[in-house]
């Protein structure tokens, strides 16, 4: 009996193993599909939903949904591609992101995902959020204009880290990321070893003094499209 199987991705053939999701089965193929929330070692989330592909005709969230044999898998289309982009747009005026004042400039990856769709200017309006800033750990601060809910602090913080620091509170437009303290972030046992502060796609969560340690001009995306790793891996 075979250990893999054959589905289809924008009229490539590729091959899955049992367990895998769509994601993980187009990464290990060299196809990149874009994502915000998931990242390798973080258990799916599917909250972003920039990682929208057509499964035999339906919208799934390819970080979640079991590849399956025979799957016929729509990730490159028009239509797709604009779900994404106004799903990215949308997370630009959601939020306050000012990428050029921000420490993670070249490294963030929404920004990066913009470059990537050619977004160089959002066309909803802005919602200008007021949002808090809790610079009261030492080593660490936290700028929840920035956050994109996608969830990784959490679950890092809870399944690499063993320690819960993060969780979401609130509904709707009100959720947004808490702490596991009576209210700053001083109070919780983070510390600047922690992953938790590794996984965030965007300039929410920073570890203070080292936000230019590697100039501009040196960053992931400063030269290649996000992304670019995988699709490459696959052409090898």
């Amino acid at each position: 009996m075979s250990d893999t199987f054959t589905l289809t991705i924008d009229g490539k053939e590729i091959q899955a193993k049992p367990g895998q999701t769509i994601l993980q089965a187009a990464e290990d193929a060299g196809v990149y599909i874009p994502r915000l929330c998931a990242m390798k070692d973080l258990v799916p989330h599917g909250s972003c939903r920039v990682c929208t592909v057509m499964v035999n005709g339906r919208p799934q969230a390819a970080c979640t949904q079991p590849a399956a044999a025979g799957m016929i898998v729509e990730s490159e289309t028009e239509s797709v591609q604009a779900v994404r982009r106004d799903i990215v747009d949308m997370l630009f005026v959601e939020g306050n992101h000012f990428c050029m004042f921000c420490e993670k400039s070249g490294n963030c990856e929404l920004q990066g995902m913009a470059y990537r769709f050619g977004i160089t200017a959002p066309r909803f309006p802005f919602l200008f959020p007021d949002r808090d800033v809790d610079a009261s750990h030492p080593d660490i601060f936290i700028d929840r204009n920035r956050c994109i809910l996608c969830g990784r602090c959490v679950r890092a913080s809870r399944d690499l880290d063993g320690k819960h620091v993060f969780e979401f509170v609130g509904r709707g437009h009100e959720k947004c990321v808490a702490v596991n303290a009576e209210a700053r972030l001083a109070d919780t046992d983070i510390d600047g070893n922690d992953k938790a502060l590794d996984v965030c796609p965007v300039g929410a969560l920073l570890r203070k003094r080292v936000g230019f340690s590697t100039p501009v001009g040196k960053r992931l995306y400063d030269h290649k499209p996000i992304g670019s790793d995988i699709e490459h891996a696959g052409q090898e």
